[in-house]
């Protein structure tokens, strides 16, 4: 069974195949009942009218032998106040229903069924005059028997009052015949029609989801195909639907475009660094491999130098790895002024400027002072002669900015300067140390952290490198 409805088009035929049969059925049903209703009313209508005809004549001292009860051949009693049947149908062999089973009339020992001082009361509560007739009608449910033929009935009760014979009850019956038939017959074109109408909506239901899904399935396969052949520059196909389907191809295709660009990245980001450890390893291994042959020739700072060079670059590449993995800044309270006093600490020619007292920040401490000493490491490996940090609140910002005296960044590569391994021809080479990671770094971190990281023209005429972060706020009112 979970394999039969495990497609989202058998499901979707189900549960419209099941909705539209409760609807029918609870249509059906109340069709059925108000059909009935109708014709129980109109068969009621039919019985009060006979017995009001009925009525009518012995309201006006028609004798019971002239009365008209056998029109239509529908069964007629009347009784007196006592109960007992003093006229009926010719024809009526046997009926229930009314209250009186007999159905043969008995004599009356006199013209008139009571005697004069007789209570004017009916049983239905009413005070007739002589020659009225009651306005409150009986109906019930029987059946009866005229002229061989059974059938059920439905019967009014019409009271009268006469001048010589007291109050009498007319019964008259209205059949059912037409009630049960109509009835029957509606059932039986709704047992037929519905089977088919529930045939005609699952198929319908079927061939409009299959259309509307068939987008989906080509979604389906050419995701199959990218996964088989580890192809992403190839594209889902977008229909021209302009629905739910054509939004969730043009999403598709931007996560493809997305994802591609990613594994671009990191194969360049791999080749790169790759690149990277090549030159400091193999200089290392050199200087190992003389010193080995020839000890006396050992360069041990040289050797040192490239062991500490090798150890930032996999740390900045390890930090890089955390924070593409989508690593989080810790919460913690963070005072920039006496984070960037820290930095400079032990640098000659940098200078710290700006607020005296905490100017604090919301994120991780670690984190943050690599970016002051990469901006710091840069703008030192720039400058002429001097460096300048400033920190400040700028409204609920906080600003630091590190400026050099050097030749700046030209305008057009301010944003370059900031990918990953990328170094100006003009600004360093290889030998200077850098890897090219360090200002990626620092934008990274002030990404992650709320905030920006921007370049540009410096007082001097160097460089001005600014970090901007949101203040934090519960500090600063802690500071205040």
């Amino acid at each position: 069974m979970s394999r039969l409805f495990g497609s989202v088009r058998a499901r979707a035929t189900l549960a419209a195949t099941l909705v539209v049969a409760v609807a029918l059925v609870a249509a059906g049903t109340a069709v059925l009942l108000s059909l009935r209703s109708n014709l129980l009313g109109e068969a009621g209508t039919q019985a009060e009218r006979s017995a009001r005809e009925v009525a009518t004549e012995l309201a006006v001292g028609t004798p019971y032998a002239d009365l008209s009860l056998d029109v239509d051949d529908r069964p007629v009693q009347v009784v007196d106040d006592d109960g007992v049947l003093v006229a009926a149908s010719e024809d009526l062999e046997r009926i229930s229903g009314t209250g009186i089973d007999a159905v043969k009339p008995q004599p009356a020992d006199s013209p008139g069924g009571q005697d004069d001082d007789a209570d004017d009361d009916d049983d239905s509560g009413e005070s007739l005059e002589p020659g009225e007739i009651g306005g409150r009608i009986t109906v019930s449910d029987g059946s009866a028997t005229v002229d061989g033929d059974t059938e059920d009935y439905r019967f009014a009760a019409v009271p009268v009052k006469t001048d010589d014979r007291g109050t009498l009850t007319v019964y008259a019956g209205a059949p059912l015949s037409a009630e049960h038939g109509a009835v029957n017959t509606a059932l039986t074109v709704m047992l037929i029609g519905f089977p088919l109408l529930l045939a005609v909506v699952a198929w319908v239901t079927w061939l409009v989801t299959r259309r509307a899904l068939r987008p989906v399935e080509g979604i389906r396969r050419e995701m199959a195909a990218i996964t088989a052949s580890e192809d992403l520059a190839r594209r889902v196909p977008v229909p021209g639907t302009h629905d739910e389907v054509a939004r969730l191809a043009t999403t598709t295709n931007e996560t493809l475009a997305a994802l591609e660009s990613s594994v671009e990245r990191q194969r360049g980001f791999v080749a790169d660094a790759s690149h990277e450890l090549r030159s400091p390893i193999a200089s290392l291994r050199t200087q190992l491999e003389v010193a080995a042959a020839h000890p006396e020739l050992l360069d041990l700072d040289g050797a040192v130098a490239d062991t500490v060079r090798l150890q930032r670059l996999a740390a900045d590449l390890l930090l890089l790895a955390r924070l593409d993995a989508g690593e989080r800044p810790a919460e913690a309270r963070v005072d920039l002024a006496a984070l960037a006093r820290e930095a400079a600490e032990g640098r000659t020619a940098v200078r710290v400027r700006g607020a005296e007292g905490p100017v604090s920040v919301a994120g991780s401490r670690g984190q943050l002072g690599r970016v002051l000493a990469n901006l710091l490491d840069n703008a030192q490996r720039h400058a002429r002669s001097s460096v300048e940090v400033t920190v400040r609140r700028d409204g609920d910002a906080v600003v630091a900015a590190v400026a050099d005296d050097g030749d700046g960044v030209p305008a057009a590569d301010r944003e370059r300067i900031f990918e990953r391994f990328v170094r100006l021809d003009a600004a360093r080479s290889r030998d200077d140390g850098g890897a090219g990671l360090g200002l990626a770094i620092a934008r990274d971190v002030a990404v992650r952290h709320g905030g920006t990281l921007t370049v540009h023209d410096a007082p001097a005429g160097g460089a001005l490198f600014e970090l901007r972060l949101p203040g934090d706020r519960a500090g600063a009112a802690r500071d205040v």
